[in-house]
């Protein structure tokens, strides 16, 4: 039959991918196969049908046997690319590529697939080699670029040694050199090659490059270059000479560009900072003469401009800020005289408060001059003009406030104040659609701020509930308004009412990366709020929901409706952003793509998230050995990574005065951040305690792991071996901890300690686990899978004998003291009429303790275990341990069901209502509506400390 027939037989396996019928398209693949068995393709394409059904084993099969072949048409290589792509098995794609193209030498697409099978998989050293090939055989120059990044990446991987980095750059200048012409005007061939330059620091090289024609035309058309040639100018020190450009183009070309005026700024303060030693008298008079004449210049400038643009008045305000820093300004009354100019002249810009907020850190007579004039200012909304600025205004005198008053008797009229002020701007946007944001919506913040400040100076959480209950109201009004939505999520939180907090999130409709930057407003210390325990998994779904984002970006994503071939059906987004940027030679693109994959692939938030799950997962799921192997693998994974915070603070404004505690730092739960410390912290708690559990070593999981491993970090501890590096603790981790939280570690590490030499003794030889490995995939499969091969034991590898035992000792007194230290904590938090999620948070660590010492001692509920290696005394102190857990967590759990069911009672509505008295009294935030919040965030109470208490029933009854 023709290839064409056979290509109209294979079609619909196509569609059955492109619409996810799996099964559809393995049915498909069985009936050819029976006509075509030796069809690679065929073979291809059913194993990326079984893998996206999760049948890996069986996918395993079919992929090895393509891959003896070393297929090398188009169609199969772009099949098993997926195929590898979705195992994790990147470096069999790059063999795979590299074996078509020795067998086709000729085939210029085979060697450029090969090249970006390199590029997809970080293999910059092999890329950049197989580059120089390229060129040698094609003789295409773009190849020469292509090795040059490669070297530049490789030179500034992670994993590079620091000696390697230098001599890199210098093989990239070197190929550069040898390309580079003066009838190039690629402007991203000029950016790479400045980029070399400047990392070698041969500026002189670099300026007679840009100071040519070329250079000129390339750089007033690209703005990277600029920018590139911009660093270049400042790093040599030649900033006058940027500086007299720089005027030139604000002067002649009117141009209102901020990194002009900033070229200026530096230019004119340069005599005093471009040497280390202190600057002399002439220095100080030359500094001072030139800001004289660029402050006229500046003059000039806003005058012209006026209300056109803010650049003019916003550089005098920078420039008379650094003339006081460096001590050249001549009038003390100018900076406040500046301030109040702005203010007359873009008060009534939204961006007015965030323009001089940098400029705003004043005291003695200047502070009260400001003060004195905003107090003087009218407020009013009469107009969308004067309500903004009102509004600055506001946000202007509250950053300035003074300790003296900034108190609870003084907070509440203001709060109260601007309620009023809000409901009378609601008129302004009355007849403005759902979908635009009201103009009062900074007034409503601006009174949430100021409860929840009260709330920090007096603890009581009646103004929290004040909060609630006005940007409830705000948020019917503005519905569209994301920071309305995150203010109610952090203050719902802090009140222990998960469940509409988790709404108001939902309502944000976060997407893609997003995920990334936003899910921690929801998700820290998720497992505080979770009822996975009591079996409903609302968070445990929103942590795997949150967590796509990085599974499309390593994985296969559905991407579009396609008609033939697969190649287009599922791509690894970013991998292929930069195969993009190298076919298309946007080299200034390539390390901004490749760091933003590093930041998503290695995101602390994303680890955070895993991990919260994680503890979610195992008071809800049996714990047995596959998830104990996987998770350990998994958690190890991560434990290797070097992380980076991508999580966004910054998005919540802070409208508390200059030296107080920031509205992010207020409604922390706990006052506590989880971040890096955080999260090595439990990854060594787990890793330890699945590590003990497990019956896998190093040997059995280097057999049983599929895909590649990570590429290693190069931290500190890189080369200390795993179960030291566990065993570090670090005060900087520490700090993160709660103190609860600090009582667990400390727990953990003594339990841990005390089973280390029974599980060393009694855990199974590698020959044993890979055995049964082996059965278990051939029962799945019918055929023995590739690589499990079971290893010749060594001397140690044997069964121990049961009269090597080591010797039961004593629990340590501290496992049982923990529980009875828990149960006080929780009585006294109960006592003072805590906020829950303390409670929450104390009972939580409490459950997760008896959960982990069932993980550690499942190894033991073997009595076969027990009797050969006669560890009966050990089963006995298990027992007694785990006897006081189940009664101290039985009667916190009695505590929170009784303390639900007084939140959801009409007398607690009926509290919440008369604590909010003063928000009523008119008919917008009337009596009812007043009771309805009280109701969600009562009724929010009740469910998640019964739902807790009910957990853990439920985990002690498992784990008794």
């Amino acid at each position: 039959m023709s290839a064409a027939a056979l290509d109209r037989q294979i079609r619909p396996i196509y569609d059955a991918l492109d619409t996810g019928s799996n099964k559809s398209a393995i049915l498909a693949c069985n009936k050819l196969l029976k006509k075509y068995p030796k069809s690679d393709l065929l073979k291809s394409l059913k194993a990326l049908a079984l893998v996206r059904s999760q049948k890996v084993e069986e996918s395993l099969v079919l992929c090895d046997e393509v891959l003896a072949s070393k297929p090398t048409d188009d169609s199969t290589l772009t099949a098993m690319m997926h195929v590898l792509r979705h195992l994790g098995r990147h470096s069999d794609m790059v063999v795979m590529f590299e074996d078509a193209f020795k067998r086709q030498p000729g085939n210029e697409e085979l060697g450029v697939q090969t090249f970006f099978a390199n590029v997809r998989t970080g293999n910059w050293k092999t890329a950049q080699l197989h580059a120089t090939k390229l060129k040698k055989q094609f003789g295409d120059d773009r190849y020469v670029y292509w090795g040059i990044m490669c070297a530049i990446l490789q030179a500034n991987d992670h994993i590079t040694p620091p000696n390697m980095c230098d001599l890199l750059y210098k093989l990239a200048h070197r190929l550069a050199s040898s390309v580079w012409s003066a009838t190039e005007f690629n402007p991203d061939r000029l950016h790479l090659y400045l980029s070399i330059l400047r990392k070698l620091h041969l500026y002189d090289d670099a300026r007679t490059v840009l100071d040519s024609e070329q250079g000129k035309s390339i750089c007033s058309r690209s703005l990277a270059c600029d920018e590139l040639r911009r660093e270049i100018w400042k790093e040599k020190g030649w900033l006058k000479e940027e500086g007299k450009l720089a005027e030139e183009r604000i002067v002649h070309k009117q141009d209102r560009n901020w990194l002009e005026f900033l070229s200026v700024l530096d230019a004119t303060f340069s005599s005093l900072t471009s040497s280390n030693e202190a600057p002399d008298a002439s220095a100080r008079e030359e500094c001072t003469q030139e800001a004289a004449r660029v402050r006229i210049l500046f003059t000039k400038v806003a005058e012209e401009d006026g209300r056109k643009d803010r650049s003019g008045l916003l550089a005098l305000l920078e420039l008379e800020k650094r003339a006081r820093i460096h001590d050249v300004s001549s009038d003390p009354s100018r900076l406040v005289d500046l301030l109040q100019q702005y203010h007359e002249t873009f008060g009534d810009k939204a961006a007015s408060y965030e323009d001089l907020k940098p400029y705003l850190d004043m005291d003695g007579e200047d502070l009260t001059r400001w003060i004195s004039y905003l107090d003087g200012l009218p407020h009013s909304s009469s107009s969308l003009a004067d309500l903004q600025r009102s509004i600055n205004v506001y946000k202007l005198s509250r950053y300035n406030l003074q300790p003296s008053q900034y108190t609870v008797e003084l907070e509440v009229p203001r709060a109260l104040h601007l309620k009023q002020e809000y409901l009378e701007a609601l008129s302004l946007g009355k007849d403005l659609p759902k979908t635009e944001l009201q103009p009062a919506d900074d007034l409503a913040i601006l009174a949430a701020q100021v409860y929840v400040g009260l709330y920090s100076l007096s603890g009581d959480k009646d103004h929290l509930q004040h909060a609630i209950v006005f940007l409830e109201y705000a948020s019917k009004k503005s519905p569209q308004s994301y920071l309305i939505h995150l203010h109610l999520i952090r203050i719902y939180r802090l009140l222990g009412a998960p469940q509409p907090a988790l709404e108001h999130y939902r309502l944000l409709n976060v997407k893609q990366v997003q995920n990334d930057t936003l899910s921690h407003y929801i998700l820290n210390r998720a497992s505080d709020f979770s009822l996975a325990a009591s079996g409903d998994l609302t968070y445990a779904s929103e942590c795997l929901e949150s967590s796509q984002i990085y599974l499309s970006n390593t994985q296969e994503v559905k991407k579009g409706n396609t008609q033939t071939n697969p190649r287009r059906a599922n791509v690894r987004q970013t991998a292929d952003f930069i195969v993009r940027a190298f076919n298309g030679e946007k080299y200034s693109q390539i390390p901004d793509f490749i760091a933003f994959e590093d930041r998503l692939d290695n995101s602390l938030e994303r680890d955070l998230v895993k991990m919260e799950h994680v503890r979610m997962r195992i008071t809800h799921e049996t714990i047995n050995s596959d998830l104990i192997d996987m998770e350990l693998i998994e958690l190890k994974f991560i434990f290797e990574r070097m992380h980076h915070d991508n999580r966004d603070f910054a998005l919540l404004p802070n409208y508390q005065p200059l030296g107080q505690p920031s509205f992010v730092t207020q409604t922390t739960l706990m006052r506590k951040q989880p971040g890096f410390g955080w999260l090595s912290v439990f990854l060594k708690i787990y890793i330890r305690a699945l590590q003990q559990a497990s019956d896998m070593d190093n040997t059995v999981e280097e057999k049983l792991l599929i895909g590649d491993r990570p590429k290693p970090s190069t931290g500190p501890d890189n080369n200390v071996p795993l179960n030291d590096r566990v065993s570090i603790r670090r005060p900087e981790e520490l700090a993160e901890l709660t103190s609860d939280e600090l009582t667990f570690y400390n727990y953990a590490t003594d339990l841990a300690d005390w089973l280390a030499p029974y599980h060393d003794h009694t855990r199974p030889p590698p020959s044993v686990v890979l055995a049964e490995a082996t059965k278990q995939a051939e029962l799945k499969t019918g055929h023995p899978l590739k690589g499990l091969e079971v290893p010749v034991d060594s001397g140690n590898g044997h069964a121990k004998k049961a009269e090597d035992a080591p010797l039961v000792k004593e629990a340590p007194a501290s496992l049982v003291t923990f529980f009875t230290h828990m149960q006080s904590r929780f009585k006294a938090l109960l006592e003072s009429n805590s906020p829950s999620p303390e409670l929450l948070h104390v009972a939580s660590i409490t459950q997760e303790a008896l959960i982990l010492l069932n993980i550690e001692t499942l190894r033991f509920k073997n009595q076969s275990v027990i009797k050969v290696h006669k560890l009966g005394p050990l089963a006995q102190s298990f027992k007694a341990i785990r006897a006081s857990a189940v009664g101290i967590l039985g009667e916190m759990s009695k505590d929170l069901i009784a303390l639900g069911e007084g939140e959801g009672t009409s007398e607690s509505r009926k509290a919440f209502v008369e604590q909010c008295k003063d928000l009523q009294g008119d008919s917008n935030i009337t009596h009812d509506y007043v009771l309805d919040v009280a109701k969600k965030v009562t009724d929010a109470r009740k469910k998640v400390l019964e739902g807790f208490g009910k957990g853990i029933a439920r985990v002690c009854t498992n784990h008794a």
